[in-house]
């Protein structure tokens, strides 16, 4: 049991009260103004920031006139920067933690970081902030009541086919980044695996060239070929709603034994079974039919 109570000492845990702080503090997807009073006076106050990309933050950092001590925490140097940044919040010390845009800790390696806090009950205080996922939700004339943000698309056509399948009989609405080199192949395959659905392509949010193209996949790979891709992209795609399916879906969602002759129907069951009359018995549950009626029209042939 782990409860936190981020603004009162009485917490249950005594490392918690030895302990300092992991902030996970948004900063701007674009537009600068977008910084929120709280989260630069975080980034002042705290003892370290730890930023995915220091260059990057750098910047943000000088803009705001932030000082704070900058240390690199990203994908590639998690493991030892991680165990590094847990021993000095353990220590007292309190720590912001930053990704390159957003809301650190969603599809980047700040969840691991928030997963190992957690584990030594070091509290986790959120600093809201701009998302890129849910700003294009909010703008793209799709359900809001339901929705599954579901990360990066694989990059492989075998995995990224595996991964549409499982989320083609999703409901709610469905929410993605992609890049703007492979935006194109994946609103294929998703055309390809789930039909011809509502979406919407976002990209360059909060910033100039802020867009949003609404339509069909097949309307918006048509934009594509007109536009070429710029710029990271959020997709946000109608859930399945019982009536769309996508080439190759109808086959699959068929039963096995559709399209088969009543004697191969049989055949398979009873290579299966090793028995005649159980084989009958299950074609005529398949078919709906009492099994008199089946042994007889295979009796005929």
């Amino acid at each position: 049991m782990n409860v936190q109570r981020s603004f009162s000492r009485g917490s249950e845990s005594a490392a918690a009260e030895r302990s300092g702080t992991l902030y996970l503090v948004g900063t701007p997807i674009g537009n600068l103004e977008d910084m929120t009073f709280r989260a630069i006076r975080t980034l002042k106050e705290v003892d370290i920031i730890a930023a995915e990309d220091t260059r990057q933050t750098r910047k943000l950092l000088t803009h705001y006139e932030i000082a704070t001590r900058l240390v690199s925490y990203h994908e590639h140097n998690k493991q030892a920067s991680g165990i590094e940044l847990i021993r000095l919040l353990m220590e007292g010390q309190s720590i912001a933690l930053v990704s390159d845009a957003g809301l650190p800790a969603i599809s980047d390696p700040g969840a691991d970081l928030v997963a190992s806090a957690v584990e030594h009950h070091i509290s986790v205080v959120p600093i809201p902030g701009a998302n890129a996922a849910l700003s294009a939700l909010i703008i793209s004339g799709q359900p809001t009541d339901r929705f599954s943000f579901v990360g990066f698309p694989p990059r492989d056509r075998k995995p990224l086919a595996q991964w549409l399948q499982q989320l083609r009989k999703q409901e709610g609405t469905l929410i993605c980044y992609e890049s703007p080199h492979r935006v194109g192949k994946t609103l294929a395959a998703m055309h390809e695996n789930w039909g011809d659905r509502p979406i919407a392509m976002v990209r360059e949010l909060t910033k100039r060239h802020e867009e949003a193209v609404r339509g069909t996949i097949t309307e918006c790979l048509q934009w594509l070929e007109e536009n070429p891709a710029m710029g990271e992209y959020c997709l946000v795609i109608a859930g399945y709603d019982g009536t769309v399916t996508g080439e190759g879906q109808e086959e699959e969602d068929r039963p096995w034994w559709k399209g088969l002759e009543l004697s191969e129907h049989v055949s398979r069951y009873e290579e299966q079974t090793g028995d005649r009359r159980e084989a009958i018995k299950k074609a005529a549950q398949d078919l709906g039919l009492p099994k008199r009626d089946v042994y007889n029209e295979l009796m005929r042939k």
